[in-house]
């Protein structure tokens, strides 16, 4: 069952980071789903510093293996 984990709040073509309001919580190794893309979290960043787990309240960047849209649900599978 897939959990909403948080919303993109804005995409970074040139480096493939989507940034991500945190609503729960969840860490690099989660399979994760925006919109029709399906991956494992490999990379996560909070203010430019790498990270293992992004808690709810955090402002955080993944890594995406393609653009993503703003106001995308981002879902924990």
């Amino acid at each position: 069952m897939a959990i909403k984990v948080g919303e993109v709040n804005t995409y970074f073509a040139d480096s493939n980071l989507a940034g991500i309001n945190v609503m729960v919580d969840f860490k690099v190794g989660d399979k994760v789903k925006i919109g029709d893309l399906e991956f494992v979290v490999e990379h996560m960043e909070i203010a430019g510093k790498k990270v293992e787990e992004a808690k709810r309240g955090d402002a955080v960047k993944i890594k995406t293996p393609g653009a993503v849209k703003k106001d995308a649900g981002v879902f924990k599978l």
